[in-house]
């Protein structure tokens, strides 16, 4: 009865960290194991309880700075300097704007919000089709679940018990090859369509936007370079990013003032209390998952189809791809990371690092397929564009991403080289 209740409570679109709590209660009052109760609290808490999950709000706070103090605007104008002048100059702009906005605020919701509000309107403006336009800025948020920071990283890193900063490192050349895929994909469409050609910036001009850019350039060096060089953790490293943000905001911008602070702060609460409250009660959950012994069953299960790792990612691809077609990136992942890692480390000797990045790069296909697809509706909306449009010019850049779905698969040195 117990996943009777758990597959209910998904169909009838309840948030997914009720359905969690309320299969663990169901599941301890069927099985009459009824003392669990007293430390279903204790339970919930002990989730929690990590100092590697505050980085997510404050990732998320440093987000919300930089899109009131003005920052995105310079980080798309200084991206027009490297590629603004190629033949379909503005779509690579849209790309690379993109990499900068993922090495920042590492939520692809967000990103897409953001960067459909800035591009769109821009690329048609140039004689773009306006569901290309919107689709190669949907394809662009792919990329901040894999070039770190990320907050679904920072949420596997967590239930995989495994280094928080180690697991940025995994995303870095997977998240380059996934950019290089993308460019190839505007190349190829570009030479196809015709794309208007763009115009190089003077030097004057290119200098002058990558001086306004250079504060803002603060952020991700901060982000990945303290992680990277060690300085600091993830943690730290997000708190001394939002600081930055703050002060480059106020100070040096000027266009963030203190008076926004609280909007910003509650608004901030309230994204992350969400995730927060999902991990706590996918605690609970794992009751479930322990006393029904799922990880073992399901490994008898697949251990009988193949004893090859390759062809055990190909499977749990596909299985990811229907997953996350029905439910959240963030609320999968913490589903399924206690299920199929136990099974990728133990029988297929798995690096939990290439298995996190392909789990969450597959996952976040999700946002952009129906019948959920999140990021999709959200870039409709802010681009005024029809969800089908999106699509239509959506999906060479999928196409792209099974494709580097399965080089991640095949090549491990892909996501585990700085771990070597």
């Amino acid at each position: 009865m117990t996943p009777v209740v758990f597959i209910i409570g998904l169909l009838a679109a309840i948030p997914v960290a009720i359905v969690l709590a309320l299969t663990a209660i169901w599941y301890i009052w069927e099985s009459g194991n009824t003392v669990l109760f007293q430390s279903f609290a204790q339970k919930m808490f002990a989730g929690i309880e990590n100092y590697g999950l505050l980085a997510i709000p404050l990732f998320m706070l440093t987000g919300e700075m930089m899109n009131e103090g003005g920052m995105t605007r310079r980080l798309i104008n200084a991206a027009r300097v490297f590629v603004g002048g190629f033949r379909g100059g503005l779509a690579y702009i849209n790309l690379l704007a993109n990499m900068f906005m993922a090495a920042i605020i590492g939520s692809a919701t967000a990103q897409i919000a953001v960067m459909a509000r800035a591009m769109v309107p821009e690329m048609e403006r140039e004689g773009y089709d306006k569901g290309f336009a919107a689709a190669t800025t949907a394809a662009g948020g792919l990329l901040a679940p894999v070039i770190p920071p990320s907050m679904m990283f920072v949420i596997y890193g967590v239930l995989a018990q495994i280094p928080i900063g180690d697991m940025f490192l995994a995303g870095i050349l997977p998240g380059l090859l996934l950019a290089v895929c993308f460019a190839a994909v505007i190349a190829l469409i570009g030479f196809w369509r015709g794309f208007p050609k763009g115009s190089w910036f003077t030097r004057r001009e290119a200098i002058l936007a990558l001086l306004q850019c250079l504060p803002a350039a603060l952020i991700p060096v901060a982000i990945i370079g303290g992680i990277l060089f060690g300085v600091a953790t993830p943690t730290e490293s997000a708190a001394v990013a939002s600081l930055i943000a703050f002060f480059i905001g106020w100070l040096v911008y000027r266009e963030l003032k203190p008076a926004a602070l609280f909007e910003m702060f509650r608004r901030t609460a309230v994204n992350a209390s969400v995730i927060i409250f999902m991990i706590a009660t996918a605690n609970v959950f794992g009751w479930v998952i322990i006393y029904e012994a799922l990880p073992q069953k399901l490994a008898a299960l697949i251990t009988s189809l193949t004893s090859d790792p390759f062809l055990f990612l190909l499977i749990v691809n596909v299985i990811l791809l229907v997953v996350g077609m029905l439910i959240d990136g963030i609320a999968a992942v913490i589903l399924i990371t206690p299920i199929l890692l136990p099974i990728a480390m133990s029988n297929y000797d798995i690096s939990p690092y290439q298995f996190g990045v392909v789990m969450c790069l597959n996952l976040v296909l999700g946002l952009l397929t129906p019948p959920v697809g999140v990021g999709l509706y959200i870039c409709s909306s802010m681009s005024g564009v029809k969800p089908g449009q999106i699509l239509r010019s959506l999906w060479p850049f999928l196409l792209a991403v099974a494709v580097v779905l399965v080089l991640l698969s095949r090549y491990p040195i892909l996501s585990t080289a700085f771990h070597s």
